[in-house]
């Protein structure tokens, strides 16, 4: 009879606890990657030429920029857990942005085409499961960012605005930077 019990108990518990990688993160997750492989195959295509160009008001050389869409997945990502664990993302702003993009600005400025598209990769590989451990309840997850003058923002929103946007938005720019 316990057996039973506990079977059923089981059962109940499997029923009611949020499944993980469903459609919504399944769908964020092959965004974030179409956009990843469209930025290295992009890159795979640069001279080193235009690999070390500078894009315009932005000043980073492409190459620089590539990486930086690679180096900002795992951060980017930790920002949307933070938010779906039910805790507030404090302490980031965009001051706190532009000098960690000008930081590794520095440390990357020589980063081969190799080095940042086996990067871009890798992380955005692991930013993918990331997203895909995500259940709907932890997407819909509402928390104060401090990015946003702390607005309470959805985990999915912190995706989409950052991670799942992110090498689409730099493809544009670089693409608009050496005209093709």
């Amino acid at each position: 009879m316990t057996s039973v019990g506990s079977t059923t108990s089981t059962v109940q518990q499997a029923e009611t606890k949020p499944a993980r990688g469903g459609r919504r993160a399944n769908a964020l997750a092959e965004t974030l990657e179409k956009g990843a492989s469209a930025l290295i195959a992009f890159a795979s295509t640069l001279t080193d030429a235009e690999w070390q160009s500078r894009i315009p008001r932005d000043g980073r050389k492409v190459g620089v920029v590539v990486h930086h869409v690679a180096s900002v997945y795992p951060i980017e990502i930790q920002l949307a857990q933070t938010v779906a664990s039910g805790k507030p993302v404090e302490g980031v702003t965009w001051d706190v942005v532009h000098a960690m993009n000008a930081g590794q600005a520095k440390d990357q400025d020589a980063i081969t085409k190799e080095a940042a598209i086996a990067a871009v990769r890798a992380n955005s590989a692991a930013a993918a499961a990331a997203i895909r451990a995500l259940n709907d309840e932890e997407l819909d997850r509402t928390m104060p960012v401090s990015l946003y003058a702390d607005a309470p923002l959805t985990c999915q929103f912190v995706l989409e605005d950052h991670a799942v946007r992110h090498s689409y938005h730099h493809l544009a720019k670089i693409r608009g930077a050496l005209k093709r």
